[in-house]
């Protein structure tokens, strides 16, 4: 990848000049729009729109930083409002994107770690590069400690308002939203999203807090923090290896084993949300790894940046709409709902039901025996949601609601890599009916 554009004002004229290029685009489509037909008209929009979408993609991933970050979060947001082609596009946004030079991250290592940078052999080609980092891994001299520097990219904590002001005005001049749709509230979501993913004390308080919740439960392994080589860009982890999900020899393990790992996932996402109130919000299989191992398979869990908590009254109201959902107790779903701001009460009856079946489809996986690989639940879901959005009563729901959702899918997609099956109902349900600690 080329040099990094970390000054204000060279994100800016790159995103300005997308705008404009974006702008003389549309009105050329818009002015041949006029001689197509209906059907013609609909089926050029839905081109133009992915291919609008492929270019905001294509510079936001080079741009890195806080714009890429939020390329990523409107293809969350997205499946609320955007045409699914631009969905799947900016969804793409997720995927390792290509490093940045080690030149423009030396300096940064320098500053932050002083004379302890001689102590150790650092690799300058990265384990793994994404939208506000990226991962090298390095050696202490002194006893051979093997180790994992987490490099912030520079400038990219500095950009973050200046970033969200300028692409929201570059969404608007794409129209891939809605007109008259109000983001405001997704851009300030997202925007105190990044600065907490910037913030690396957090998440060192995140990673100590999660390591000491799970050290008794052999199925988990959280990476051990080396205070002396942190600092605010710079966070340094033992180096906990591992196969990753995608690999062949973790999809080749007997059945069994297969699903004990994806059950370790899903009972991980309801202990943080049902007992503990904190929960890791990023779904993205580079945060996890796996060790396949006769004596017990174990889950690596890697980054705890996007760590969010919820307090004590929005998951018993959730907890009230997941049992509903369960038991096909409407008046409960909408007694949840109405308790964390997803359904008011004074909406028609028609809007009420529409938003009840779909809680009682979220929850299919845990009515019975399952295959998580042979389901296209995701797709049934995403239709419902975009029948639902046509409707004047539509809102795009809590930003809790869209978070906890988005590690949620990131389980399913996990037990269908894994290609588990089972019945996780039990698993549910005791959750469900246990008491939270909020060690918090």
């Amino acid at each position: 990848m080329g040099p990094l554009k970390t000054r204000p004002w060279e994100r800016n004229v790159a995103l300005t000049r997308m705008g404009v290029t974006a702008g003389a685009q549309i009105a050329a489509h818009e002015f041949a729009n006029l001689f197509r037909g209906h059907d013609s008209r609909n089926a050029s929009d839905r081109t133009f729109y992915a291919e609008q979408a492929r270019h905001l993609a294509a510079e936001l991933g080079r741009l890195k930083g806080s714009v890429m970050k939020v390329g990523q979060m409107l293809s969350l947001y997205g499946q609320y409002f955007l045409p699914p082609e631009a969905v799947e596009v900016l969804a793409s946004l997720h995927d390792d994107t290509p490093p940045v030079e080690w030149k423009a991250l030396e300096p940064v290592l320098r500053r932050a770690l002083g004379r302890s940078l001689s102590e150790l052999d650092i690799d300058r080609e990265p384990l793994a590069a994404a939208s506000l980092g990226q991962v090298h891994r390095a050696r202490r001299k002194a006893d051979g400690a093997e180790l994992v520097l987490k490099v912030q990219y520079p400038g990219v904590a500095d950009a973050i308002d200046s970033d969200i002001r300028t692409l929201s005005r570059l969404i608007a001049m794409t129209r891939l939203a809605p007109r008259g749709l109000n983001l405001d509230p997704v851009y300030a979501e997202v925007k105190e999203m990044l600065h907490r993913e910037v913030d690396y004390a957090a998440e060192i308080d995140h990673t100590l807090r999660f390591g000491e919740l799970l050290k008794g439960d052999p199925r988990y392994v959280v990476p051990q923090v080396l205070q002396q080589y942190c600092s605010d860009q710079v966070l340094a982890l033992s180096y906990e290896p591992g196969l990753s999900v995608r690999d062949a020899a973790l999809r080749a393990l007997p059945q069994p084993r297969r699903n004990a790992l994806a059950l370790a996932a899903l009972e991980l996402f309801l202990r943080e949300l049902f007992e503990w109130g904190m929960v890791q919000t990023d779904p993205h299989f580079g945060n996890y790894k796996f060790r396949a191992a006769a004596g017990g398979d174990r889950i690596v869990l890697l980054d705890f940046g996007a760590t969010r908590r919820f307090g004590r009254g929005f998951v018993q109201s959730y907890r009230e709409m997941v049992h509903g959902a369960m038991a096909h107790d409407r008046t409960e779903i909408l007694r949840g709902a109405e308790g964390i701001g997803a359904m008011p009460a004074d909406f028609p009856q028609s809007v009420h039901s529409a938003f009840a079946e779909l809680c009682e489809l979220i929850v299919e996986p845990f009515q019975g025996e399952y295959d998580w690989a042979a389901s296209d639940l995701p797709r049934r879901v995403g239709e419902k949601i975009a029948r639902n959005a046509l409707t004047r009563y539509f809102r795009i729901p809590p930003r809790e609601i869209v978070f906890l959702h988005r590690r949620l899918a990131g389980v399913f997609f996990l037990a269908a890599a894994l290609g588990a099956k089972g019945d996780v109902r039990a698993v549910l349900m005791k959750h469900l009916g246990a008491a939270p600690s909020y060690t918090s």
